[in-house]
């Protein structure tokens, strides 16, 4: 039996709330179906606000594909924003759906998707609006599973014991297979326990409650043991191994307010093989597969009809490396340039060349260039396989001043493996040079004083399934007397320096790397009023460290601390396709400063994805680089 909520108790609140259009649903292209014409309804929910979560293209694909079904009712579900949370518990409303406004608790199947650590306690808070056992272990048959997936999952243990299921991998690839377990054992009226096993049988499933974790006296994880018969010891990523034939939406839900990411994306490729050290989307999303000209027209063409938006933007991990940009670009301006249709890429590679694609797509409007030189010397560069030169990035400065830009952002990170003052000082410098340069050449159009550099400072995390997942984390004393170093140096009228919260990146650290054991400090912190922890008007240092005290965590051995090379690591028995052996190398390699070439370039540097997952570099523009090594 389901019931919608009372409509007329929303009536009431959304005229007390902010931007109530964010709880209404009814946008053009949403799919509402009749409930009792489907088999399986899934709640699509992301741990943040409507106006972020609209823009997340993974949950735009999955609407699409289970929306397709005639026996899937797919729809969406965002955290409310606190003064709607308020109103919504002092009037007895759960955590509803846009669609149908159906309570979450009446779904078959509710996924969140794992983007950010600092989401985790929106997840709870999510789970307890909508009447939902925060522990898996206390949902029965009533309840719906609650599944996850997303780039965090690649270490889901600080979540195992919410989570009835994870998911690994590419989510086109398997989210029908999970709906049509689901479905089956939904006919056939089976225990909530032999639906996890029946879960557990999908490729890329993880059920966190088929595994027993032991610690030894000194606090290591000492084993890891499967303790349900029948199901896999280790976890294997899956992939799309085909982009260019997998199902993309042709039409996007388009919001009724403004949000993030409010325009029409095309995905130009997946994955990246640059080899950053410190990079886990390009580690765990690797090969690179790429779509094909003629689909990627298609698809632009379809969104924009169906859709009614002005801008498209090309996504993917390093645009400018997609194989045909060149040819993509100019064939779209020609074909949407008398309808005013703008592009944007979102991600440059630092080079003259992204400055050229950047001036053919921006020759109306210059809305400011990023670049990501990460370190400030070439040294730490080196070390952290960044593959960039100083002289790339002043040759693509100059081409981007000499173009008509005034405003340059440059993205660093600090807090790097084997960083010195003398790095910290580089970022210095090299700003102080764009600035000077800047000024010299729009000084000959009299537009000196427009120019503006903005240095933009995160601080290095470990990740996991990266080289530097063995890495410490500064201190968060150390990371920001470098930030007071930096500022020291950055002081000039033409330069803007802004920089993350080392709180922040230091909790981070300990959820991204930690183990079961954080679990509970995440449900204590959620308990003394953690949510939001990724806004910074709401992210409450103080409560988290009670939390970590009452819990007698320690949070500094879980987050900075460095990991022995032979210690087993809580996210081990996640394969991602890259070896340990691959990754032990490339730490190593860092530390002498040897940088490794990308693989569509050059010879294989034998991370081990191609040959384990069976899938290879997929080029539309051709060669890819050599045969694979071990």
């Amino acid at each position: 039996m389901v019931s919608s909520i009372s409509l007329e108790q929303l009536d009431r609140i959304l005229p007390l709330v902010s931007k109530p259009a964010r709880y209404t649903g009814g946008e053009v292209n949403a799919v509402k179906k009749d409930w009792s014409k489907v088999d399986v309804t899934f709640a699509l929910a992301f741990p943040d606000i409507y106006d972020v979560g609209m823009g997340h293209l993974g949950y735009k694909i999955l609407y699409s594909i289970l929306n397709q079904r005639d026996y899937v009712a797919a729809e969406r579900v965002y955290a409310p924003w606190v003064d709607m949370e308020a109103k919504m518990r002092e009037h007895g409303l759960p955590l509803f759906s846009l669609e149908s406004k159906r309570p979450i608790k009446e779904f078959d199947l509710v996924g969140f998707t794992l983007q950010y650590e600092l989401s985790y306690t929106n997840i709870l808070n999510m789970l307890d609006l909508a009447g939902i056992p925060l522990r898996s272990c206390d949902r029965t048959e009533e309840h719906p599973l609650i599944i996850s997936g997303g780039p965090c999952s690649v270490n889901p243990e600080p979540l195992a014991p919410f989570l009835d299921v994870v998911y690994i991998g590419d989510g086109e690839e398997a989210v029908l297979e999970i709906v049509d377990c689901y479905r089956q054992w939904k006919q056939q009226s089976g225990s909530r326990q032999a639906l996890l096993q029946s879960m557990a049988q999908i490729p890329g499933v993880y059920v966190p409650e088929f595994y027993r974790v032991e610690y030894g006296a000194e606090g290591f994880l000492r084993e890891r043991r499967v303790i349900e018969e029948g199901v896999p010891a280790r976890i294997t990523r899956r992939v799309v191994k085909d982009l260019d034939a997998a199902a993309y939406p042709e039409r996007f839900v388009v919001p009724l307010i403004e949000v993030v990411h409010d325009r029409a994306m095309v995905e130009v490729a997946r994955g990246c093989t640059r080899g950053c050290r410190f990079c886990q989307a390009g580690m765990i999303y690797r090969p690179v597969r790429e779509r094909s000209l003629e689909t990627l027209k298609g698809q632009v063409r379809a969104l924009l009809a169906n859709t009614g938006y002005d801008e498209v933007s090309l996504t993917s991990l390093s645009t400018g490396d997609y194989t045909c940009i060149k040819d993509l670009i100019i064939d779209l301006v020609k074909e949407l340039g008398d309808d005013n249709v703008a592009l944007s890429l979102p991600s440059l590679r630092v080079d003259s060349f992204s400055v050229d694609l950047a001036h053919e797509i921006q020759k109306t409007r210059k809305t400011g260039l990023t670049f990501a030189p990460e370190a400030g010397t070439q040294r730490l560069r080196d070390v952290i396989n960044k593959n960039v030169t100083e002289s790339d990035l002043l040759a693509a400065v100059e081409g981007a001043f000499r173009k008509g830009w005034d405003q340059i952002k440059l993205y660093f990170m600090i807090g790097l493996p084997t960083e010195t003052d003398e790095d910290i000082l580089g970022i210095a410098r090299l700003a102080q040079q764009v600035l000077r340069m800047g000024r010299e050449i729009r000084g000959a159009a009299g537009k000196a004083g427009r120019v503006q550099v903005t240095v933009s400072v995160s601080s290095f995390v470990p990740k996991p399934h990266t080289p530097f997942q063995w890495e410490a984390q500064d201190s968060m004393a150390e990371l920001e007397r470098k930030q007071a170093l930096l500022r020291d140096n950055l002081r000039h009228r033409g330069i803007k320096f802004s920089y993350h919260d080392v709180k922040a990146s230091f909790l981070e650290s300990v959820f991204a790397r930690g183990d079961r054991r954080v679990a509970e400090v995440l449900e204590e912190a959620w308990r003394r009023g953690c949510k939001f922890d990724s806004w910074s008007d709401y992210f409450r240092f103080d409560l988290w460290m009670e939390a970590f005290a009452a819990q007698g965590v320690d949070p500094y051995w879980h987050g900075p601390r460095e990991r022995q090379e032979d210690e087993l690591l809580p996210w081990e028995f996640v394969d991602t396709g890259v070896t340990h052996r691959f990754l032990l190398r490339e730490r190593h390699r860092g530390y002498r400063a040897e940088t490794t070439a990308d693989c569509r370039f050059d010879a294989c540097p034998g991370c081990g994805v191609c040959p384990g997952l069976k899938v290879d570099n997929l080029l539309v523009g051709g060669a890819t680089g050599g045969d694979h090594q071990n």
